[in-house]
This record gives C-alpha cells, structure tokens and sequence, in this order.
C-alpha cells in the first residue's frame, strides 16, 4: 500500500477492465453464450472487495486472460522467472512470425493452424537432435492476435525470443517452408538482434490481444481518445485464444525451486474493508467514503471509455 503509484495504476487498470468486460458481458447475453458470461462476470468481480491490513492488500483474483489487472500480475511473475534465463543467453534473437490475415470465419482454424504448425517446427528438429542430426530450438513464445478494422481481418502471429541468430534464421525459413507463399509473405517475418533483454522480455509478454486500436493502421494517432474499443473483434479474439497457451518455453526446462507453502487463509485481527466504485474511480472505504487511491481517470480516457467502443464492427 505504500506504494502510490502501483495503487492507482491498478486503479486504472480495474476501471478499463470493467468498462470492457461490462460490454463483453452484453454480447454473450445477445450470443446466449452462458459459459463465456460466467467469466466474463467473474472478471469483473475481480479485486471489487480488498481488505487492508498492516499496510497490505488482499483481494481475490479471477486469473482470466482478458482481466488486466490478473494479466499484469501473470506478466510480473513470468519476468521474475525468465528474465534470468535470459540473460544467460549470449546472442539472443527477437523474431515475429505471422500468417496472411484471415478474415473472421477463418481466425480460429488459423489461429490453431499457427500454434499447431510451430509446434511441428520444434518438434521436428528435437528429433533431430535425439539423433544427433542438428541442434533443438531453444526459446520462448507468446501468442497474439490483433484486428484489422479497415480490411475487417485478424492477424495472429507468434512472438519469439530464441538463444542465437543461427535459430532464429532456421524457425523463419521452416516457417516459410510450411506456410507456403499461398498463406505467409516472406517479408512480413522479421528477427532482430535483442539489444535490451529486459525490455524485449516485457515486450514478449505485453498482450494476448491489444484492447485499444487504431482506427486506421496506417496512421498513428495523436492521443490515446483517437483509438477505439472494438467489443465484437476483441470476443472474436478471446473465442479463437481458448485452449491456447498465451506464453511458453521450448527446448528447455525451467530450474527446479522448492515449493512454498501458501496459506488459503489468514485471521486479520484489525482491517479495513474496500470496495470499488466505477463512478468514483476508486475503491472506497466501507466505514468512512474514503479512497484508497485518489485516482482520476483523464478526459481522453474517460472520452474514449464512454464514446469510443464499437460493439458492431468484427
């Protein structure tokens, strides 16, 4: 709690969620889509209540991929995880690999074809090092998908960091290879040398599927109110991600670390007791109206909160 910062930040990031996931939840209700409705609620009960005690927080966490509060939690503990590994990897290398963009009928065939076919890539050649015939591809990956509002189409591609250049060059090619030029365009796969580990890690495990889009690619808008929330593109998304890992290794293990033991739960003699208001922007203290945070959402976001989702365009 002593961090400020940290506090309305997640402030922030329970405000978009809720505001999404209220839009989310009125498309499941129109599809009579009852399971993805129960997630879409659970979400948005997220962090509603905390307890404060002895400067700490404790809440219960929904853990869905589409939560940004969950999501930031799950993005810190893979850093702290990996980044350590990283930086053991002399040459790493950053590389995208992506498919033709597939308009909406086609995204959950070809985002399953996408995860399938790298699958075989790694699979492949850690065979061939079973054999002795080659050396197995070392990396991580993360799985994205973003949306096309102009040509109404959905780009799912892979991220990769990869421990050399020589990797790196071998996973386009074998990509290449399988895709066909029919399916993939060898220009728009890219590697380049990881300069700032860190950041390329952070990079790696930003989104599944970014919220805010631009309404035309080909210009960068000046503000963050010149973006939109498309509702429909975003459900399309979430619907073509499931049973797909978001982020993963290959072609090593992660260091075994004793198992810490957690408790379910605890007996607080003295707390505070915090609800979150979407009016107030806040969570609010259930005895005396005060904020824990003095959070206050800027004009450009509440404008593009309240005016800029699309729930028609998919």
């Amino acid at each position: 709690m002593s961090d400020i910062q940290a506090l309305r930040g997640r402030a922030k990031r329970k405000l978009i969620t809720n505001k999404v996931v209220l839009a989310l939840i009125d498309l499941a209700n129109k599809k009579g889509d009852q399971i993805r409705l129960g997630s879409f609620w659970n979400t948005y009960h997220c962090q509603n209540k905390l307890i404060s005690s002895e400067d700490r927080l404790y809440g219960v966490y929904c853990k869905n991929r589409f939560c940004t509060l969950c999501c930031s939690i799950r993005k810190a503990e893979i850093i702290n995880t990996y980044l350590p590994i990283l930086r053991k990897w002399e040459d790493p290398y950053f590389v995208t690999l992506t498919v033709k963009s597939p308009p909406l009928k086609h995204l959950t065939k070809m985002m399953a074809k996408v995860v399938e076919g790298f699958g075989q890539i790694i699979e492949k050649h850690k065979k061939r090092s079973q054999r002795n015939k080659g050396n197995k591809l070392v990396g991580i990956k993360s799985l994205e998908c973003n949306f096309n509002p102009i040509k109404r189409t959905y780009n799912p591609h892979l991220h990769l960091i990869v421990q050399n250049e020589e990797m790196a060059k071998l996973i386009i090619e074998e990509w290449l290879i399988k895709w066909t030029p029919r399916f993939s365009n060898a220009k728009a796969q890219h590697m380049r040398k990881v300069e700032n580990k860190e950041r390329d890690l952070i990079e790696i495990v930003k989104y599944g599927s970014k919220i805010f889009t631009d309404p035309d690619i080909k210009y960068k808008p000046k503000s963050i109110k010149d973006h939109k929330v498309y509702i429909s593109a975003l459900y399309n998304i979430y619907c073509a991600m499931e049973n797909h890992r978001i982020f993963d290794r290959f072609g090593f293990n992660l260091p075994k670390t004793e198992k810490s033991i957690i408790e379910n739960s605890i007996t607080l003699d003295e707390y505070q007791e915090w609800v979150f208001d979407d009016k107030a922007t806040d969570w609010k203290n259930t005895d005396n109206e005060l904020s824990l945070t003095q959070y206050h959402m800027p004009p450009n976001l509440i404008e593009l909160l309240n005016y800029n989702m699309d729930i028609v365009l998919e």
